[in-house]
């Protein structure tokens, strides 16, 4: 959208879910409005408030912004990086886009391989916290930045967001004026807030439905209010070697206690491997969480009804979901935090990446600082911080933005399909991040969570233990994907890049089917398979 009375051009990604109070306050300082949408209300806003307007944003936006006369351009994305935003620098100039694939479309990228990255790939379960990526010659926004180039050239990064924790005193808790109940209610009230904003679009809104805690209960709130019902899609995979693949008697269960609309697919192996290509393809930066190919699939679906989908991630990462978390829970000692944290919640450090990684992409512990960063020092003062704490801001900060976040950005927009995650409203988030330890990790974990759910939710899916989305065939790699495995990793191309070290991809390829092999197996084929899908 240009707009040349207020010499502003503006390109934009997401959705602002508070545009229309922004706009009855920009109409009261005088601006006019030619549409009803939020794209002219960000443009307006920007002229109001200055670079101040990113604050005033509530929802998940990545964004343009150019300045006319002064050729300024603003580059921002929201505060948990719920939308891409990626960046190059060219000859004579600098290019972005919210897919890193565009980027190399027009050529003159360095494609080389970021040796730091390529460690973080391995070591951190596909993630590489910004503003690196698996290229070298490109880069992207971290969240919660605002990034200014002026015509020159100059640039300069502002943070316009800081997400507060409690110290191990509890002194910035909330749990000082708040009893557990009250404090139950108060989350439920702010979910039942981020759920509704989330429901403003041009058509009906559905919602993906596991049959787990997170997406059940958002199902439940977005049922209170809808004027028809829900449209619910799940997605489920043939049982390979023992491993059941669906949760269909949860989602079942949820569907018929709120009346919803649902969708049910089944998918065998070799429809999975005929979607593989496709699925790697869409991935910005290669994924190795093996739900991807459920995400893309069960976006197509859901595509053909709807165009945008409500869906529940965030609420481990917020809440303490996660097996580790309990763990990690247990460690005060900073110096300890890192070892404990990555052996429990990744399984592979340095010494293991050493191991799988050709020499010539191994340096320095580089993950091992990353974490070092957010759990023992430079992130704000950690001194007093409980050792919870700091893992789940690591996790809702930078995990949660560079795995799960891109993960279902990236298949649903393969589709046009527009997913939101209301547990990531920020204002829930900062309620989220006030809540002392022990409520969240209390029994089965997301205690808290658990509670606020029992008003709504029915006690089977309330009480059931942690599950991760079955994806058999990926979880104990056979058949006809493993055929796809050993073509991918045996090419002459994958031979001569020398991602690993010799011997390392035949001994997975010699016994591929137990969990941990079937695992690494994967992350070796996405990322080859993607280097090789995008011509580089």
């Amino acid at each position: 959208m240009v707009d040349i009375e207020l010499g502003l051009g503006l390109v934009y990604n997401g959705a602002v879910y508070n545009y229309r109070e922004l706009r009855h306050e920009l109409e009261a300082l005088g601006y006019g409005f030619v549409s009803d949408g939020d794209t002219e209300v960000v443009l307006k806003a920007y002229h109001a408030w200055g670079e101040t307007f990113v604050e005033r944003l509530e929802g998940m936006f990545a964004l343009a912004l150019w300045e006319i006369k002064s050729g300024r351009l603003h580059l921002a994305r929201d505060r948990l990086g719920i939308k891409p935003l990626y960046t190059a620098a060219i000859s004579g100039g600098l290019r972005f886009a919210s897919s890193l694939p565009a980027l190399l479309a027009a050529g003159g990228v360095d494609t080389a391989l970021d040796p730091v990255a390529v460690q973080c790939y391995l070591t951190l379960n596909g993630a590489v916290p910004a503003p690196r990526t698996l290229l070298a010659g490109v880069r992207k926004v971290p969240p919660a930045t605002l990034l200014t180039i002026e015509a020159n050239g100059v640039t300069k990064a502002k943070r316009f967001w800081r997400l507060g924790w409690p110290d191990a005193m509890g002194s910035t808790s909330v749990a000082e004026s708040m009893d557990e109940t009250t404090l139950r209610d108060e989350l439920l009230a702010a979910l039942r807030r981020a759920v509704r904003r989330r429901l403003t679009a041009d058509g009906p809104v559905g919602a993906f439905l596991s049959g787990g805690l997170d997406s059940s209960l958002v199902v439940g709130l977005m049922a209170e209010v809808a004027a028809r019902p829900v449209q619910t899609f799940s997605i489920g995979f043939q049982r390979v070697g023992g491993l059941i693949g669906h949760e269909f008697p949860h989602s079942d269960l949820i569907a018929q206690r709120f009346g919803t609309n649902h969708h049910q697919l089944s998918i065998g192996p070799l429809e999975l491997v005929q979607n593989l290509e496709e699925c790697v393809r869409a991935m910005s930066e290669p994924q190795t969480g093996r739900d991807a190919i459920g995400f893309y699939l069960l976006a197509r679906q859901a595509a053909d009804g709807v165009r945008v989908v409500q869906a529940g991630q965030g609420a481990d990462e917020l809440f303490g979901g996660y097996a580790w978390h309990s763990a990690v829970g247990r460690s005060t000692a900073s110096a300890d935090l890192v070892t404990t944290y990555r052996r429990a919640a990744f399984g592979c450090d340095h010494q293991a990446a050493r191991d799988v990684l050709h020499p010539s992409l191994i340096g320095e512990d580089h993950s091992g600082c990353v974490l070092a960063k957010w759990l023992t020092s430079s992130e704000g003062d950690v001194e007093n911080v409980a050792s919870l704490s700091r893992v789940l801001r690591y996790e809702t900060q930078v995990q949660l933005c560079e795995d799960p976040l891109q993960r279902i950005d990236n298949m649903t927009m393969a589709w046009g399909l527009e997913a939101r995650v209301p547990f990531l409203d920020h204002e829930l988030v900062e309620l989220a991040a006030r809540v002392p330890d022990h409520l969240k990790v209390k029994g089965r974990g997301k205690h808290l969570l658990r509670e606020a759910a029992r008003a709504i939710l029915p006690s089977a899916i309330i009480n059931r233990r942690k599950a991760y989305f079955p994806v058999p065939s990926l979880w104990s790699i056979r058949g006809s994907v493993l055929a796809f495995t050993r073509d991918v990793l045996t090419q002459p191309r994958a031979r001569r890049r020398q991602l690993f070290r010799t011997g390392y991809v035949d001994n997975l390829l010699a016994a591929p089917a137990s969990r941990r092999s079937s695992k690494r197996l994967w992350e070796a084929t996405v990322l080859e398979y993607w280097l090789q899908v995008h011509g580089i």
